[in-house]
């Protein structure tokens, strides 16, 4: 008896549509677009510009190292870069440990 009216009384269920379900999804790809912008993208080209300056290394260039050494490329591998940081003095580096190119004549000798 109780049930019945309880049934009786009780409104149809809302259904969700079409445009209720991409509204819950807006905000989740609102937030991966945004991190895209902010965080993907400049990591991407700063990658790009650090893997097209290792690929320009030559034969006496001022290079700065991973570990903070200055010093002059004498030597120029397929993997490995020879770095000439004192007289006579020769370290042997990988490439991806150069971070920056220094102009030139900043290394005074």
């Amino acid at each position: 008896m109780f049930i019945s009216e309880a049934f009786a009384q009780a409104a149809p269920a809302a259904q969700p549509g079409a445009g209720s379900s991409l509204m819950s999804m807006l905000p989740l790809v609102l937030m991966f677009v945004v991190l895209y912008f902010i965080m993907i993208r400049p990591q991407m080209k700063k990658q790009k510009e650090h893997k097209a300056m290792i690929e320009a290394l030559a034969k006496g260039d001022e290079v700065v190292t991973a570990g903070g050494v200055l010093g002059k490329v004498s030597k120029l591998g397929e993997t490995y870069v020879h770095v000439d940081v004192s007289n006579g003095v020769e370290i042997q580096v990988q490439r991806s440990a150069v971070v920056q190119v220094l102009p030139k004549g900043t290394i005074g000798k």
